[in-house]
């Protein structure tokens, strides 16, 4: 399956609505979680923070990453890599943009940097990405359910 046939979220220039100061407040918070849950290699608990059936598009992995097993997984595997690599990766969201949506989700689009500090040694920018995604609300609480990342480097 392509990006082409995602259900991807609008881009910020799309909607002209706006999310309300608290709405903008919870959604700042839930990736403030989500992201230092990722780099601490909580695979399970940031899995759960996006729905069951949540798709994750990276420009770096062969396919779209699908479901909460899947997503995991590769927290896992990036746990690995880091290890062997002796290496701390750090994400950093900012330029936060959220759309309210007549379906009461919210499409976000953010930059993503992402840092890594080998051991003993000095921290640098590794990528510059773009980050989109629809949130819904289950239980309470802001999911992703759908994530597209694109890297500059890339584009």
């Amino acid at each position: 399956m392509t990006t082409e046939t995602l259900d991807r979220p609008a881009t910020a220039t799309d909607a002209d609505a706006v999310a309300d100061e608290a709405a903008y407040i919870q959604i700042q918070q839930f990736y403030a979680r989500q992201m230092q849950l990722f780099d601490a290699f909580d695979a399970e608990r940031w899995a759960g923070t996006f729905t069951p059936d949540a798709v994750f598009d990276l420009p770096t992995l062969d396919r779209p990453v699908r479901g909460r097993a899947e997503l995991a997984a590769t927290v896992r595997r990036n746990r690995a890599q880091a290890v062997r690599g002796g290496e701390q990766t750090r994400h950093w969201i900012g330029m936060l943009d959220v759309r309210p949506q007549a379906d009461g989700t919210m499409h976000t689009r953010c930059y993503a940097l992402v840092y890594v500090t080998p051991r003993g040694g000095e921290p640098r920018v590794q990528r510059v990405c773009v980050m989109e995604d629809v949130l819904v609300r289950s239980r309470g609480k802001w999911r992703t359910r759908c994530r597209l990342v694109t890297r500059d480097d890339l584009a």
